[in-house]
């Protein structure tokens, strides 16, 4: 089955060199949850400027108690890219984190549609 077009209400938006930083972004898994960060809706702009990743994203929840193991799952990750050297999460509660966010990918994943 195709994705439908109405898929997530937003996507994450980059800038030439965050394009492949938001791709890689899917190998950062929310353990509680099971999906990658893109795919769950948590991150809303990812830009490289100076060799800094700054990734724009939120968490499911304000007392999340895995926001320092995702932080550290983006920089592990993203300066694994040569043009990477290190990472800035600007953490946002707005907008607040709903399941309206997600992608389809990441709403399949969770058995929510097939």
């Amino acid at each position: 089955m195709s994705e439908p077009s109405n898929a997530g209400t937003t996507a994450p938006v980059t800038d030439e060199l965050g394009g492949p930083a938001l791709d890689l972004l899917h190998e950062v898994i929310d353990p509680e949850v099971g999906v990658n960060i893109v795919d769950l809706g948590l991150v809303f702009r990812v830009q490289v400027l100076d060799g800094v990743a700054h990734v724009r994203m939120t968490l499911t929840t304000p007392g999340c108690p895995l926001g320092d193991y995702i932080d550290d799952e983006i920089r592990r990750t993203l300066t694994s890219l040569p043009n990477i050297e290190d990472t800035y999460m600007d953490l946002v509660w707005e907008p607040r984190w709903s399941p309206e966010l997600m992608t389809w990918e990441g709403k399949r994943q969770l058995g929510w549609v097939q």
